[in-house]
């Protein structure tokens, strides 16, 4: 499992830190990971749309308030799962920050993974 971020080296290691985040962190500051899997500018409609109003409400639940974003929030994020042989199994492209794929979808993809 790798994390691929559009943010600088300092930006990243405080995520680090603060999530815990046990995984490698990859800087790809000049996006050209993101826009050779598809993921552009997300529309605005996208970043306020009901997903994204649903995840921060499920936050908000857990006691944690959102922060005011100081990154590009434009930038779509996504799930890319490659097999170890290098071949991409799976894209999901995020129109935006709450539109993930359900965590059961991507294990049930990563079990079909030699």
């Amino acid at each position: 499992m790798v994390v691929l971020s559009f943010e600088n080296l300092a930006t990243i290691r405080h995520y680090v830190s603060e999530t815990k985040c046990k995984w490698p962190v990859v800087s790809d500051q000049n996006r050209e990971l993101y826009h050779g899997y598809g993921m552009g500018p997300a529309r605005l409609r996208h970043l306020w749309g009901l997903s994204t109003w649903t995840a921060y409400l499920r936050e908000f639940r857990k006691g944690m308030i959102p922060r005011i974003p100081v990154a590009d929030t434009f930038q779509q994020g996504g799930d890319v799962l490659i097999d170890a042989n290098g071949i991409v199994q799976s894209i999901y492209v995020g129109e935006g920050p709450g539109d993930r794929p359900a965590v059961g979808d991507v294990i049930a993809v990563r079990r079909t993974m030699k």
